[in-house]
């Protein structure tokens, strides 16, 4: 972890590559990039050692960040041994194996086409033939230009807007940031075309909005040439997190507080229903993976989405995605509608839905009424925005059954103000609203973030679902809150023992089911 004024900037962890990475620019000949004239560099850390690092750089004049990638540069006769050595891979190169990755076959394949073409690098030193290693997989089995973005932890997403215009990434500690990156036009479109393909879909002229699933289950939104997009062909890549944030991760930056973890805990068990509201970037993704990690594990669970996000480590979990249709008819095209109401069929405990924003959101709440948990995200900003949203078109949700989805909690991306003085200039993600739906519609908010001393209030005891829950076990309020305590402690100790990994934290979750009291106790002894 290194500071970047007030602020901590997570690294990736290094790998032991067996020379430090400095002594490899040395030995590599490389020249670092220049910092351009009028900013100073703040921050370097690896992407890809030796062959690309990041560069976080400041405008003296104005405070405007920038984020360079400074990657190793080839000479002229590196750059025509690549070109010829791509011309034979685009021969030779067999198709990867099953479950084999792409750039698990490129490796396995190219000592085999060296071997081969060996009149090709005669003139190289072995340096250089590394050199030209690291851009032929860069460029066939990574993502080119910005494969070296994509190796950078902190990234949330890579934007571009045009042709001839500098590439955005959103940074998680420094929000939205320029790079030293951009695409010529004929460029653009070609890196596009090949991206598009390499996620099994087509983008053309006469198709050129196109939404995709690249390798590595990155989100890709693409609008293609000058048509529905003056400045040129533009993209969103939407990274997507191998390893999740889990409760624990979320507790531990106060995105929500343990007591609130443990309420959602309890819901989730009993099957109740929650809609995740927010604008875009706020955090309803990652908080759905993080809620739906708390599942009893022996749940049974269906997840249906337009783009693949949902990532849980139970064994007995469905993943379904929605298809499009094929030709201008679009035949055979597979809605969420279709994938939900196929889900009932399942027997599910849980169904989780990706987003709901059409018809499909009536059938959601049809299979809540039999009695299936759900858990899905929308857009509003309220929950009265929300209510009004599932109430009228294309929703259509009766107001008599909104009760059926019990839960409503608000995510937002809250920034502090610049004209605070002397406050800390930060940006986090927050749990600012839970809010229970009543029989008949009506709100019972239990709790809420307070900005000005970024703290949370709660009124447990007050819970309508809670009570309801007491009703239909047999027990009092005052035992669940006492249940919600003693899950507090659980999660507590996870966050002091930093046991965070999803899969971890799934463990834990099973070891409480199975034996509470003996795991209650371990972990209070640990606190």
């Amino acid at each position: 972890m290194q500071l970047l004024g007030n602020k901590k900037i997570k690294l990736p962890e290094p790998k032991d590559e067996g020379v430090p990475g400095e002594a490899l620019l040395g030995i590599l000949g490389m020249r670092r990039y220049r910092v351009p004239e009028g900013y100073e560099e703040l921050q370097k850390y690896p992407l890809n050692p030796p062959f690309s690092y990041c560069i976080i750089a400041r405008n003296s004049e104005n405070s405007d960040h920038m984020y360079i990638i400074d990657e190793l540069a080839l000479t002229m006769e590196e750059r025509e041994t690549l070109e010829e050595l791509r011309e034979v891979c685009e021969r030779d190169l067999q198709a990867p194996r099953e479950e084999q990755t792409l750039r698990e076959a490129l490796k396995e394949q190219v000592p085999l086409i060296l071997d081969k073409n060996k009149k090709v690098v005669k003139d190289l030193t072995p340096i250089g033939l590394k050199k030209v290693i690291y851009y032929l997989e860069r460029d066939i089995a990574g993502f080119g230009k910005i494969d070296a973005l994509m190796h950078d932890i902190n990234i949330e997403d890579v934007s571009c807007t045009g042709f001839g215009k500098p590439l955005y990434v959103f940074h998680r500690d420094l929000e939205n940031i320029r790079t030293n990156i951009h695409f010529r036009e004929e460029e653009i479109n070609d890196y596009i075309m090949k991206l598009v393909h390499k996620s099994g879909k087509h983008v053309s002229l006469a198709f050129p909005v196109v939404d995709a699933t690249l390798p590595g289950r990155h989100r890709l939104a693409v609008t293609y040439g000058t048509e529905v997009t003056p400045a040129g062909t533009s993209f969103t890549i939407r990274k997507f997190r191998a390893d999740p944030l889990t409760i624990v991760d979320l507790i531990k930056g106060e995105t929500l507080s343990e007591t609130i973890a443990a309420y959602l805990w309890l819901l989730m068990e009993n099957k109740n229903s929650a809609m995740i509201l927010g604008s875009t970037g706020a955090g309803k993704t990652t908080a759905l993976n993080a809620i739906a990690c708390l599942v009893h594990p022996g749940y049974k669970v269906i997840s249906v989405e337009e783009v693949a996000e949902v990532n849980l480590p139970h064994e007995n979990w469905i993943s379904t995605i929605s298809r499009p249709g094929f030709g201008m008819e679009k035949t055979g095209e597979i809605s969420l509608f279709d994938l939900i109401k196929s889900a009932v069929r399942h027997r599910p405990d849980l169904i989780i839905v990706g987003e709901i924003r059409g018809e499909e959101s009536y059938v959601l709440f049809q299979s809540l009424a039999t009695g299936h948990g759900g858990l899905a995200t929308m857009h509003a900003d309220s929950p009265d925005i929300a209510l009004k949203r599932l109430t009228q078109p294309p929703m259509n949700i009766p107001h008599s059954i909104l009760s059926l989805m019990n839960c409503m909690i608000i995510v937002k991306h809250v920034r502090s103000p610049v004209f605070l003085e002397g406050s800390k200039r930060s940006s986090s993600r927050k749990f600012v609203n839970i809010s229970e739906i009543r029989q008949g519609g009506s709100l019972n908010e239990v709790a809420s973030w307070v900005p000005s001393s970024d703290t949370f209030n709660t009124n447990f005891e007050s819970s309508y679902l809670l009570g309801q829950i007491a009703l239909s076990l047999d027990l009092s309020v005052d035992y669940l809150i006492s249940e919600m305590d003693r899950r507090k402690d659980i999660l507590l100790w996870m966050v002091n023992r930093n046991i965070r990994d999803y899969r971890s934290v799934y463990g834990v979750l099973n070891q409480y089911y199975n034996d509470p009291v003996h795991m209650h106790e371990k972990a209070i002894q640990s606190l």
